[in-house]
């Protein structure tokens, strides 16, 4: 059973930078994609972006391209979500997850909270 644990959010200005971590469990770590994905109060998670196992091919939605970047460290099974020129909008819970749709996933984590305020 895969298991997710996302750290780093925060407060944070609009205009300023955080940088999340997403650690998971299991030695199958490489061979799978991993999603960055974001929830608002009352609404479903959104796909922010997908970093692939072989190559780190990534994408992202197009309302966070140029902002964000993922990366990924297979040695410390960890992926990144590096968040640049944040907005009140990115405000949210993110998650993620073994998977780049949203919809192929139940077993949410705690996720981190990133809130974009002044």
């Amino acid at each position: 059973q895969w298991q997710f644990v996302e750290s780093g959010g925060g407060l944070v200005q609009p205009g300023g930078s955080l940088r999340l971590s997403c650690v998971a469990s299991g030695s199958i770590f490489d061979y799978y994609a991993v999603g960055w994905f974001r929830q608002a109060p009352g609404e479903d998670h959104v796909g922010v972006g997908c970093i692939s196992s072989t190559n780190n091919r990534t994408s992202y939605d197009d309302s966070v391209k140029g902002r964000f970047t993922i990366s990924r460290d297979n040695a410390k099974n960890t992926v990144y979500l590096q968040m640049n020129s944040l907005e009140p909008e990115d405000t949210a819970v993110y998650y993620c997850a073994g998977v780049c749709i949203a919809i192929q996933w139940r077993d949410w984590g705690q996720g981190t909270q990133v809130t974009v305020s002044s």
